[in-house]
């Protein structure tokens, strides 16, 4: 279920690289940890973030988690839709429920994060 097109963060939230570009999202792990996702208080364009910072929060059914910036850089675009319809992080969490796009900063911080198996390995750790 995790896709090897995507850099995993340990804080279960993803980054898909298309040049400077970074898609952010949250893993299908930590949508299906959270429940059903009610609200989401998505990042402003154009603000700056740092890696391992707060971008956003999501509220479910459960809990209200915060959303982990993978890498640092400037938000260039959000995912307007999730305004209207948060589900879809539930249903389609790497595709139609990213979060944002972020310009990334510095590219050597993909390096800190791991890829579709090391993921996989650390959520079957964690979950022990």
């Amino acid at each position: 279920m995790n896709p090897d097109d995507v850099k995993y963060h340990k804080e279960h939230t993803w980054v898909r690289v298309s040049g400077k570009k970074g898609t952010i999202g949250i893993t299908d792990y930590a949508q299906d940890a959270l429940g059903d996702i009610v609200y989401i208080d998505l990042p402003e364009v154009d603000s700056v973030v740092e890696a391992n910072s707060e971008i956003s929060e999501i509220e479910s059914t459960k809990a209200t988690s915060s959303v982990i910036a993978p890498v640092s850089g400037k938000i260039q675009e959000v995912n307007e839709d999730l305004s209207e319809s948060p589900e879809v992080i539930n249903e389609d969490p790497y595709d139609k429920g990213w979060i944002a796009v972020i310009e990334i900063e510095n590219a050597s911080e993909l390096d800190d994060l791991m890829d579709a198996a090391e993921y996989a390995k650390y959520i079957e750790e964690e979950s022990k």
